[in-house]
Order: C-alpha cells, then sequence, then structure tokens
C-alpha cells in the first residue's frame, strides 16, 4: 500500500517510516499540515497517518477540508491526545480510526491492515440499493432516483451498515462498535445526531421514508 506519514516529530517519523517500509508498503512522510492537504488532496494514497498537533495546519482541520473536497482515503490519527471527547472530535472530523501515542509498530500495522479490509477488492459488491435509493461503494456517492445526495464520510459508512442490514433491526450498540469503532458507550448523541441528519438527506425530501426507527430497540431500513 502507498502510505502518507503526517507527523512532525522527526523520531516518531523514522520509527514509523522505517516499520511500515519494512513490511513492503511505500511510504511519503510529511510534517506540516498545509503540505498535507495538497498532497493527499491527489487522491492518490490508500491510507493517511495523521498527528493531530502539526505546523501550518492542524490535523482535523486538515481531515475536514479532505472530506470537504471529496477525498475518501482512510485516515487514521496518531496523536498524544487521548481524552474521549478529543476521540470523538477526531472520527467526527472524518477520520476512521485513531491510536494514542505512544503504540507499537504492530498493533499501529493491525489498524491499517484493518483500513485496508474496508477498501473494494475485485468481486465484491460494489453498489447497494433499496427502492430508488443507491450508494456506491467505489465513487462514494449517493443518489435516489436522478437525485445525487451529498453525505459525509461517516453518514456514508453509517449508511452503508444500514443497507447492508436491510429489513433488520440495528442497535445504538451496533452502529457505536462497527460504524464509529467503539466498545463502550461514549455518553453522547453521536448515532441520534447523526441518524437525524441522514434522514433529512435520503428521506425528508423524497415521498417514500426507507429509514425508520424502532422504539428503544434501534433503527431498520426497508421501503
Amino acid at each position: 500500500m502507498r502510505i502518507l506519514v503526517v507527523e512532525d516529530d522527526v523520531r516518531t517519523a523514522d520509527y514509523i517510516r522505517h516499520g511500515l517500509i519494512k513490511v513492503g508498503h511505500l511510504v511519503e512522510v510529511l510534517d506540516d499540515g498545509t503540505q498535507a492537504l495538497a498532497c493527499a488532496g491527489s487522491g492518490s494514497f490508500d491510507v493517511i497517518l495523521m498527528d493531530r498537533l502539526l505546523p501550518g495546519m492542524d490535523g482535523l482541520s486538515v481531515v475536514k477540508a479532505l472530506r470537504a473536497s471529496g477525498i475518501t482515503t482512510p485516515v487514521l490519527f496518531l496523536t498524544a491526545i487521548n481524552g474521549l471527547d478529543d476521540r470523538v472530535e477526531g472520527l467526527e472530523s472524518g477520520g476512521d480510526d485513531y491510536l494514542v501515542k505512544p503504540f507499537a509498530l504492530s498493533e499501529l500495522l493491525a489498524r491499517i491492515n484493518a483500513l485496508a479490509r474496508r477498501l473494494p477488492v475485485p468481486g465484491e459488491k460494489t453498489a447497494l440499493r433499496l427502492w430508488d435509493l443507491e450508494l456506491d461503494l467505489v465513487r462514494h456517492s449517493c443518489k435516489r432516483g436522478t437525485v445525487a445526495i451529498d453525505l459525509l464520510p461517516r453518514e456514508f459508512t453509517l449508511l452503508e451498515y444500514l443497507m447492508r442490514n436491510e429489513n433488520r433491526i440495528v442497535t445504538r450498540t451496533m452502529l457505536l462498535e462497527k460504524v464509529w469503532d467503539f466498545h463502550f458507550d461514549p455518553k453522547t448523541s453521536v448515532v441520534e445526531t447523526h441518524i437525524s441528519r441522514l434522514r433529512a438527506k435520503i428521506d425528508k425530501p423524497f415521498d417514500r421514508a426507507l429509514l425508520h426507527t424502532i422504539r428503544l430497540t434501534g433503527y431498520t431500513m426497508h421501503a
């Protein structure tokens, strides 16, 4: 895989670079957020490892800007900022995973491999459809009928999981684990907020509702 490492601490960057090269990855290292935004904007990387505190432009702002421009490359935040709110903020900004420093190289490699497994593979289903709603997993696009729907990265992941579980009830705990990779309850309304935003985009402008709330249980999608 081609991996972009954005890290301004020289020793940490060298540690990561040598470890990734040793197992066969192609690695590019940058130490400035503004440069990272320009480089990652090409969309030519398979995974991005992003520090949060960077000169030029902080990591959160870089990822937000990438997502706003349509770049869907998986991002793993590497940071010493390890508060629960900070982790939630990182994931909400468009990050896909969050690893706190110091970390073992073996765990970093496992996280990278997990992100890589989310990428499309030959023969895998590349689109999901429900009624007139279509989710293109390759182009990361969504439309209902002929109307294009603009989804943020986390909204896209949420909708994908819900559509893959069509006609099944999905609980809040399941969503926290599968969409946010939280194996605990962060005690926030992150699920409810995203469900509301998603419903406003895929249901409210149209005649038929596809996303349904099952009171005191969870959510389901059906036509």
